[in-house]
C-alpha cells in the first residue's frame, strides 16, 4: 500500500458504511489522539473543520468531519466567474415548463476534448442552491481527465450514476473508483477532480440542494432490507503530492467560478469523522416485492432519500429498477398507469426497462411531471396482460429514478436538444375503448 496514494496498484482502499464516524490515516502518527484540534496538530499539519450541517442539527444528522492537512483550504486566490457552459441551476425559469410529457435519446460523446466540468449538461431541476431546497438532475459526457483542474461544489452534494465508463474520484478524503452499476456521492464542499481510466464516460448526476441524502426508514419492513449501510464504502486517506499551481472551479450560486492555488487542495494527511465520499454497487441492494397479489409502490425500491420539511415527502429521492423476481398472482406486473404529486425524472444504466417496449434506452431520459397520466405503452400493456403468471426473472436491466416533490422544470438547452423524441406521446396511442 502506498500511503501517499491509498492504493494498491490502481484499486483504491475503502471502509465499510455509510453514516458512520471513520479515521484514517496516510502517515503514522497524522492522526490527533483524545483532541480535533491541538495547539500543534501532529507532523506540522493544518486542523481543518469540514461541516456538512448546522452545528446545532440533531446528533442523528449531524455531519462533520475533520481534515489535517499540509496547508489550509483557505490558501487560495480570489474567484472569477468563468463561462457556465451547458451547467444550470435553479430557479429554472429561464423557459416556461410544459405540462407535457418528455423524453430523450442518449447524449452523445463531445467531439472536443472535455472534462468532467466542461461536459456537464443540465436537463431539468427544481428549488435553488441559496434557499437549500430542491436538485438539478445533470447529464455528465467527458473524454478528458481532468489535470491541474478541480471542482468543489457549494450549492449542494453530487450523486453520480455512471452509465458508460468507470470514473476514479480523486477526494480530499481519498480515492473512489465508481463503475456503471455502482453509484457515488460527494459531499457538499468536497474538493475533487475525476480520472477516466476507460479514456472516456458517460452517466448521470444529481445535485442536491436540500437536506443531505441518508438511508430512508424501513417502518414495517423491519431490520433488513433495500440498501445496507455497511455496503457503502468510504475511502482511506491519500494525499498527492504537489506539483505547482492548480485551478480551483468553484460551483457557488448556480454559477461556476475559478480560481488558482499553489498547490493540490487534496492534501489531507489524515481525517476522521461521518462527512464522508462513498460508493455503493446497486447489486447489494435487497429488492422488496410482493409475494401474492397486486403492485406495490415504487417507494420499495427507495436506495437514498433527502428529506423536506414534510415528513414523508421527498425533496429527492433515488429510486432503482434492478434485477428481481416477479412472482404476484392475477396482477398486472408492470407499472400501472398513475398519475402522482410527486415528479419523477428517470434514466436507463442498462438494458430495458419493464414499463416500455422500446425508446427508452441505456443513457436516455424521460420526465413526468406531477399529475401527468403515464405508464406502460400500449405494447407493454398489451404483451402483460396477456402473459403467463408463472414465477419471472427480470434480467439484464437498471433503470432508476429521481423523484421530487417539486416539479422538475427543463432547461432550454434540454427542451432545444436534437435527441428529445419529438412523438413521446404516440406511445400510448392505440389503446381501444373498454367494451363496458
Amino acid at each position: 500500500m502506498n500511503a501517499r496514494t491509498g492504493e494498491t496498484a490502481t484499486v483504491p482502499g475503502y471502509q465499510s458504511g455509510f453514516g458512520n464516524q471513520f479515521a484514517s490515516e496516510a502517515l503514522p502518527g497524522a492522526l490527533p489522539v483524545g483532541r480535533n484540534s491541538p495547539q500543534q496538530a501532529p507532523l506540522g499539519l493544518y486542523a481543518e473543520l469540514l461541516s456538512g450541517t448546522a452545528f446545532t442539527a440533531p446528533r442523528d444528522r449531524n455531519l462533520r468531519t475533520w481534515m489535517y492537512r499540509r496547508r489550509p483550504s483557505a490558501m487560495h486566490e480570489a474567484f472569477a466567474r468563468i463561462d457556465d457552459g451547458d451547467w444550470r441551476s435553479g430557479p429554472f425559469t429561464e423557459v416556461e415548463t410544459p405540462a407535457n410529457r418528455l423524453r430523450w435519446n442518449p447524449w452523445s460523446m463531445p467531439a472536443r476534448a472535455t472534462d468532467f466540468v466542461d461536459g456537464i449538461v443540465t436537463i431539468a431541476g427544481n428549488g435553488e442552491p441559496h434557499a437549500q431546497a430542491g436538485s438539478a438532475v445533470h447529464v455528465y459526457r467527458a473524454n478528458r481527465s481532468m489535470a491541474g483542474r478541480y471542482l468543489v461544489n457549494s450549492d449542494g452534494e453530487l450523486l453520480l450514476v455512471p452509465q458508460q465508463g468507470a470514473l476514479r474520484l480523486h477526494t480530499e478524503l481519498g480515492r473512489l473508483q465508481v463503475a456503471p452499476g455502482e453509484i457515488a456521492l460527494l459531499p457538499r464542499g468536497m474538493r475533487f477532480r475525476v480520472e477516466l481510466p476507460d479514456g472516456e464516460a458517460r452517466g448521470y448526476a444529481c445535485e442536491n440542494y436540500g437536506a443531505p441524502f441518508r438511508l430512508p426508514e424501513l417502518g414495517p419492513i423491519g431490520s433488513n432490507g433495500l440498501a445496507n449501510a455497511r455496503d457503502f464504502l468510504a475511502p482511506v486517506a491519500a494525499f498527492e503530492e504537489d506539483t505547482g499551481p492548480v485551478r480551483i472551479v468553484n460551483r457557488f450560486m448556480g454559477h461556476l467560478w475559478e480560481g488558482t492555488q499553489a498547490g493540490t487542495p487534496l492534501d489531507v494527511v489524515a481525517w476522521h469523522g461521518n462527512l464522508v465520499p462513498c460508493k455503493y454497487d446497486l447489486a447489494r441492494f435487497m429488492a422488496i416485492g410482493t409475494i401474492s397479489f397486486d403492485h406495490p409502490d415504487p417507494s420499495i425500491y427507495t436506495v437514498l432519500t433527502s428529506g423536506s420539511d414534510t415528513p414523508g415527502v421527498a425533496n429527492c429521492d433515488f429510486v432503482i429498477f434492478p434485477p428481481r423476481w416477479l412472482v404476484a398472482e392475477d396482477t398486472f406486473r408492470p407499472p400501472w398507469f398513475h398519475r402522482n404529486v410527486m415528479s419523477e425524472l428517470m434514466g436507463l444504466v442498462r438494458g430495458v426497462y419493464d414499463a416500455k417496449a422500446e425508446g427508452f434506452v441505456p443513457g436516455g431520459m424521460s420526465l413526468h411531471n406531477c399529475m401527468l397520466p403515464h405508464g406502460p405503452d400500449a405494447a407493454t400493456f398489451e404483451r402483460a396482460s396477456t402473459a403467463a403468471l408463472a414465477p419471472h426473472r427480470l434480467d439484464d436491466t437498471l433503470a432508476f429514478m429521481f423523484e421530487s416533490r417539486h416539479v422538475f422544470r427543463p432547461t432550454a438547452r434540454a427542451l432545444a436538444a436534437d435527441n428529445l423524441q419529438p412523438g413521446y406521446d404516440a406511445v400510448w396511442r392505440g389503446f381501444q375503448p373498454a367494451r363496458a
